[in-house]
């Protein structure tokens, strides 16, 4: 059986306008790394492993790719009713995936202390800042509260074909983790 296209149809036209919402990337947070197609979620949360924001990206972008953003839209939201802050971080940490010079200065200028280990090819005594080693261990409420995330099966295996529809799955598993922590 032969099957034609028809090259005047509206779906092949060049100058169709984008479909879809303006908010989606392009690539749906969809990229290709080692594991095949990955969508990387970048997540900032409090002390006490509490999820505040998120970023997703391809999976093949780097993580200092997602920073600037990740931090902007989350002091976006963390203010409340009357516009006043909820929260603000005092000190920031983050794998060596987010070490870069550019990255201690823009934390610095905000009054926030990096806590971000060195690269082993880097000499550690240029460093704006002494690494606080201390304050790295409890790097791992992060990491729990990922692998918490990565127990939804919804979330690690990615039905969603949008980002826009998988981020909202990741929000309605901080919903669900914020009212298992309301008191009953």
């Amino acid at each position: 059986m032969a099957t034609s296209l028809n090259q005047n149809s509206p779906t092949n036209s060049v100058d169709e306008a984008k479909k879809g919402d303006p908010e989606e990337p392009d690539d749906h947070a969809l990229g290709r790394s080692r594991g095949g197609f990955s969508t990387k979620i970048h997540i900032l949360c409090d002390g006490e492993g509490h999820p505040l924001h998120f970023h997703l990206t391809a999976g093949q972008s780097h993580e200092s790719t997602a920073f600037t953003t990740l931090l902007e839209q989350a002091d976006a939201n963390l203010f409340d009713g009357n516009n006043q802050p909820i929260a603000w971080p005092v000190a920031l940490a983050g794998d060596k995936g987010y070490r870069a010079d550019w990255i201690d200065e823009y934390l610095i200028e905000l009054d926030i202390v990096p806590v971000i280990p060195s690269k082993e090819n880097e000499g550690r005594d240029t460093r704006l800042v002494e690494f606080d080693r201390d304050a790295y261990r409890r790097r791992n409420i992060v990491e729990r509260l990922i692998g918490w995330l990565k127990e939804a099966r919804r979330i690690f295996s990615r039905f969603e074909k949008t980002a826009k529809n998988f981020g909202g799955m990741i929000k309605m598993a901080f919903i669900h983790r914020y009212l298992n922590l309301a008191p009953t």
